[in-house]
């Protein structure tokens, strides 16, 4: 793993552990385990920190989504939101934080809103080739389900009994139903 990717991966984990305050170059030098120095050398201002942050949580992201997936679409999506509410919590909570930040502060929006914007193309390509006849208001729907399902499991009530790989296919498969994408 190259330098950048190393202290992303702890600019990650300092914000989901602290918040944005919590971010400082020592607090990453410490999680990354470097020497004093290292992350201001990559990214000298807090703004290049969070963009760098910003920019592995994109990278990250499109790996997760890029692997070939098995199985039927509601599995596929099932898979991806266990996912994150398993080992990519870290990664989800400090998504939450960056986006709650980027509302307050216009230099963040752009770069929080093209990882969204990727994924949301990716989605819409996604069910049309499934046969939606509406894939970009179905990537509405469809997206509002992922992240509402996360962030109950994460930060709402229903972090007191995050739900299974199979109830979240279940739901999928429901949220598929509804759009008129039965059996994919």
């Amino acid at each position: 793993m190259d330098r950048k990717a190393a202290i992303g991966d702890a600019a990650i984990e300092v914000i989901a552990a602290q918040g944005m305050r919590g971010l400082t170059h020592r607090a990453v030098d410490r999680a990354a385990g470097l020497p004093a120095g290292s992350t201001s050398y990559y990214a000298r201002t807090r703004s290049a920190l969070l963009e760098l942050t910003a920019a592995r949580m994109i990278e990250l992201d499109q790996k997760e989504v890029e692997d070939p997936r098995e199985g039927s679409l509601a599995e596929f999506l099932g898979a991806v939101v266990h996912a994150a509410i398993t080992e990519g919590r870290t990664r989800v909570l400090a998504r939450y934080e960056f986006a709650l930040e980027a509302t307050r502060r216009p230099e963040l929006r752009a770069g929080y809103d093209a990882g969204g914007l990727a994924l949301r193309r990716q989605c819409a390509e996604v069910l049309a080739a499934a046969g939606s006849r509406s894939p970009e208001g179905d990537t509405r729907v469809l997206i509002g389900w992922l992240d509402g399902s996360i962030f109950d499991a994460l930060a709402g009530t229903g972090s007191r009994r995050p739900p299974s790989k199979d109830e979240l296919t279940a739901g999928a498969r429901a949220v598929l139903t509804g759009l008129g994408l039965a059996g994919v």
